[in-house]
C-alpha cells in the first residue's frame, strides 16, 4: 500500500510518521512540498504519486487568526480537502481526514454524536465543516474523524504554552467553563494506524466518526493535571476563570464533549484523557533528561 501524508511536520502528521512505520511505503510531504493553498499542485501532486490512501493531517489551525483570514482558512480546511477527495476517488484511493469538535456549537448538555447538526461558531469551524461536506459531496470511500483539544509534544498547543508560560509567571488563569476531552496526538496517530493495519474496508465504513480520548475536563482541569504532574518542576499558582473574563476573536463551543461510541464499536476506543497526558509528561520528561545528559 502506498500511504501519502500531508502536513507531516504538524502535532498529528509527525506521529504519524512513527505510528506508520513498517505499514506500506509511506510518502510524508509538509507544506513545502505539498502546499494545501496551492489547490493546482495539490491535484498535480495526487496524480503523480498516485496514492492508495491519503491521510489529510494539514490543516490550518490557528483559530483566531482565521477570524480575519478567512479566505486562506476555507481553502486549506474546506477547498483543499474537497480536492483531495475528488482526485482520490479518480485513482481509485481513499481518504482518512481529521475534523473538529469545533463544528458543533457547545450547546448541548451531553456529549456530541455524529448525528447531532453541526453550527459551528467560528470561522475555523465553519471551514472545517466545510472541508467534511466536500469530502462527503465527492462519493470518495473515506474516513472523517473528528478529534478534540489536541495537544502533543511538537507544535503549537496548550500543553507546551502552559509549561512555557510556567517558566515566568507564577500564577495562571485558566478558563473553566467550557468542557472537552484533551487528546494526545500520539493516540490519535496510533489509532489511524490500526486502522490501516487493520486493513479496514473503509469504502464499507465510509462515514463521520468522533475520536477523542474517554473523558471529560475543562481547560482549567486539563492545566491542573498538567502541573500535578511530579516531572513538572515549575508548578504556578492557578486561578479558574468564566470564559467572559478571557475574551478571544474566535468564539469557543462550551460543551466539546464527543460521544465517541461509534468509533469504539468500529475501531476501539482510545486512552481516557489522563492517562494519555500522563504518558505524554513522562515522555517529555525523559527526553529532557536525555538531552541534559552528557
Amino acid at each position: 500500500m502506498k500511504i501519502l501524508v500531508t502536513g507531516k511536520n504538524g502535532q498529528v502528521g509527525q506521529e504519524l510518521l512513527r505510528a506508520l512505520a513498517g505499514t506500506g511505503e509511506v510518502i510524508a510531504l509538509d507544506r513545502a512540498q505539498l502546499d494545501l493553498a496551492d489547490l493546482d499542485a495539490l491535484r498535480s501532486g495526487v496524480r503523480t504519486m498516485v496514492p492508495d490512501l491519503i491521510i489529510n493531517a494539514a490543516a490550518y489551525t490557528a483559530v483566531d487568526q482565521a477570524e480575519t483570514d478567512g479566505a486562506l482558512a476555507m481553502r486549506i480546511n474546506a477547498d483543499a480537502p474537497g480536492v483531495l477527495a475528488e482526485e482520490a476517488k479518480k485513482i481509485g484511493a481513499a481518504l482518512i481526514h481529521y475534523s473538529t469538535d469545533y463544528v458543533f456549537d457547545g450547546s448541548k448538555d451531553g456529549a456530541w454524536d455524529e448525528n447531532d447538526v453541526p453550527a459551528p461558531l467560528s470561522v475555523y469551524g465553519r471551514s472545517k465543516l466545510a472541508g467534511e461536506q466536500a469530502i462527503a459531496a465527492s462519493g470518495v470511500p473515506h474516513l472523517i474523524l473528528r478529534t478534540s483539544w489536541v495537544y502533543g509534544l511538537q507544535g503549537k498547543n496548550f500543553l507546551l504554552t502552559m509549561l512555557r508560560l510556567a517558566q515566568t509567571r507564577p500564577e495562571l488563569s485558566i478558563v473553566d467553563d467550557q468542557f472537552g476531552a484533551p487528546t494526545w496526538s500520539r493516540t490519535i496517530a496510533e489509532a489511524t494506524a490500526q486502522i490501516v493495519r487493520q486493513d479496514t474496508d473503509i469504502a464499507g465504513h465510509s462515514g463521520v466518526y468522533h475520536m477523542s480520548a474517554g473523558g471529560r475536563t475543562s481547560w482549567y482541569g486539563f492545566a491542573r493535571k498538567i502541573f500535578e504532574h511530579p516531572s513538572i518542576q515549575h508548578k504556578p499558582l492557578l486561578h479558574a476563570i468564566p470564559t467572559a473574563d478571557y475574551p478571544l476573536p474566535a468564539k469557543r463551543p462550551q460543551n466539546s464533549e464527543l460521544d465517541t461510541t461509534k468509533f469504539q464499536q468500529k475501531f476501539g476506543s482510545l486512552p481516557q484523557w489522563d492517562e494519555a497526558l500522563a504518558l505524554c509528561l513522562q515522555e517529555l520528561a525523559t527526553v529532557a533528561l536525555n538531552l541534559k545528559a552528557p
